[in-house]
C-alpha cells in the first residue's frame, strides 16, 4: 500500500499510489484480534489534498495493485499528472475506463532510460528487475540533494518479461554521490541471492511434468512472468493452458497489447477446457490467498461455469502465503484435498514453483555496494525488515541508516534527521468509492 512524497522548496512529488485488500483500517494484534475488514483500503492522502496545488506529479514504478490501484479513487484529490511506462500506463487506462474521470486524467509515458523535469525535480528512470514488465528504480535530483528510489526490485539475470538485471546503471549513480537510497526491505531477512523467474520456470516445467490429470495452477494474477513461464511449460509437456479469472485475462491481454507475450505462446479458451483430456489441461487460476469467490475457490467449491475438477487432479501453488490469509488457505487445500486432488504449496515443494520480486541479503549487499548512498532509508516491510534493511547498509559502510515509521519526516537538507511524526497518516477505506466509479 505505497504512496510516498518526496518534497522540495515547497513543491511536492508523489511515488506510486497503492491499495491493500481485505484489511483493517487499525492493524489487528493481540489486543484487538476481530477488527472490521474492508474489501480496499488506501493510505489516507491528507497531507497532500490540502497542499494539491504543491504537487507537480505522480510517479508510478510499476503496475502492481500496491503500488498502482488507489489512483481510480483518489485522483480527484491530486488533480496532476501521471508519468509512467507503457505498460503500466495501459494497466492504469484500463482501470480507468470504466470511470468519469478517464477523460481528465493525464498519463505521460516515459521511456525507460529517460530523464525528465517535474518541477524542481529531475528524475532519472532506471529499469530494475521484478515480477512483471516495464519496473523502475527513479534517481531523484534536486538542487540540494539526491535520492536513489528503488521501488520494488531484485537482482534477476533471467527475469523473463524483460531484460536480464543490469548493475551498470546503479554503478554510476556512485559518481553522482546520491544523498540516500530509499529501499525495498520485504525480503531483507532471507540470506543469499533471491531466486530467478528462470528457476521457477525450470521447477514448474519438472513438476507439471508429473501431473496424471488435469493441473491447476494457482499464482498472484499480476505475476505475468509467472503467465509466460506457465504457457512454456504447457507447451513443453503437451498441454492446453487457460486462464481462469478476470485479473488473468486483463494481465494477459495488456501484455499481448504491450508486446511482452511472445506470439508463440497460446492459450486456449476456458470454455473449451471442460471437453479435453484431462492430461491435456494446464489451468492457471486466482485465489492463492484462498478467496472463496475467486476461480480456485469456486473449482474447489464445484461452482465454476466452465471446469470441474475431480481425483487424480494437482493444484500447485506457485505464490506465498500473504500472513493473515493463513486460515482461508488451509480450509481451501483441505476441500480440494478431500475432494482427491493432490495439492503442492510452494513452501513444501521440492521444486522452486515459487520466486519473490524482492531482494533478499545479498541483493541488497550488491545494491548498497554499487550506489554508496551516504543515507540509507529502509522502507517496504514490516520493522524487522527495515531494521535488517539498516543492518545489511550499515555493514556496507553506508554512514547513516534513518529507520522509521509511516508519518515519519526523513530531513535530508540542510541537515540530516528523522522528524517523528510530522505528517498525520492513516488508512482509509475505498471500497464504496470504488463501487460508485464502476456503476
Amino acid at each position: 500500500m505505497n504512496m510516498n512524497l518526496y518534497g522540495h522548496n515547497n513543491n511536492w512529488l508523489m511515488v506510486d499510489c497503492g491499495v491493500t485488500f481485505r484489511s483493517p483500517l487499525d492493524r489487528i494484534d493481540d489486543q484487538n484480534p476481530s477488527a472490521k475488514l474492508f474489501d480496499m483500503i488506501a493510505p489516507d492522502p491528507v497531507f497532500i489534498e490540502n497542499r494539491q496545488e504543491s504537487l507537480c506529479g505522480i510517479i508510478i514504478t510499476h503496475a502492481h495493485e500496491d503500488h498502482v490501484g488507489a489512483l481510480p479513487a483518489l485522483w480527484n484529490k491530486f488533480k496532476c499528472p501521471i508519468y509512467t511506462t507503457k505498460f503500466t500506463a495501459e494497466v492504469l487506462r484500463r482501470k480507468l475506463y470504466m470511470t468519469d474521470i478517464a477523460e481528465l486524467v493525464k498519463i505521460i509515458v516515459v521511456e525507460p532510460g529517460s530523464k525528465i523535469d517535474i518541477g524542481p525535480f529531475t528524475i532519472t528512470w532506471l529499469s530494475i528487475t521484478h515480477s512483471l514488465p516495464d519496473a523502475q528504480a527513479l534517481f531523484i535530483q534536486t538542487a540540494v540533494g539526491s535520492i536513489f528510489h528503488t521501488a520494488d526490485w531484485k537482482i534477476d539475470f533471467n527475469p523473463i518479461t524483460d531484460q536480464p538485471f543490469n548493475a551498470a546503471p546503479f554503478k554510476q549513480l556512485a559518481k553522482l554521490k546520491p544523498t540516500a537510497m530509499v529501499c525495498d526491505s520485504t525480503n531483507a531477512l532471507r540470506p543469499g541471492y533471491s531466486l530467478s523467474e528462470g528457476d521457477c520456470e525450470l521447477g514448474l516445467l519438472r513438476t507439471v511434468q508429473q501431473c496424471q490429470g488435469r493441473a491447476i495452477v494457482t499464482c498472484f494474477g499480476s505475476n505475468v512472468a509467472r503467465l509466460i513461464s506457465l504457457a512454456r511449460v504447457a507447451a513443453k509437456t503437451g498441454r492446453y493452458m487457460t486462464l481462469l479469472g478476470r485479473s488473468l485475462e486483463n494481465m494477459y491481454s495488456i501484455a499481448r497489447s504491450t508486446g511482452y507475450w511472445p506470439d508463440e505462446l497460446k492459450i486456449s479458451h476456458r470454455r473449451d477446457i471442460g471437453y479435453l483430456p484431462k492430461h491435456e489441461v494446464l489451468i492457471v487460476a486466482t485465489g492463492s490467498q484462498g478467496e472463496t469467490r475467486a476461480a480456485l475457490g469456486r473449482l474447489a467449491g464445484d461452482s465454476h461455469p466452465d471446469c470441474e475438477v475431480e481425483s487424480g487432479d494437482t493444484v500447485i501453488f506457485s505464490s506465498i502465503t500473504i500472513p493473515g490469509n493463513e486460515k482461508a488457505i488451509d480450509k481451501m487445500v483441505e476441500s480440494l484435498k478431500t475432494k482427491g486432488l493432490t495439492v503442492i504449496q510452494s513452501a513444501q515443494s521440492k521444486h522452486t514453483i515459487h520466486a519473490s520480486g524482492h531482494p533478499n541479503e545479498h541483493d541488497l549487499r550488491d545494491m548498497y555496494e554499487w550506489v554508496s548512498p551516504k543515507v540509507a532509508i529502509p522502507v517496504h516491510g514490516e520493522p524487522q525488515h527495515l531494521q535488517a534493511n539498516a543492518l545489511i547498509a550499515q555493514k556496507q559502510g553506508v554512514q547513516k541508516q534513518l529507520v522509521g515509521l509511516n508519518g515519519d519526516l526523513f530531513q535530508l537538507a540542510p541537515s540530516i534527521k528523522i522528524i517523528k511524526n510530522a505528517v498525520k497518516v492513516g488508512r482509509i477505506d475505498i471500497t464504496e468509492v470504488n463501487k460508485s466509479i464502476k456503476s
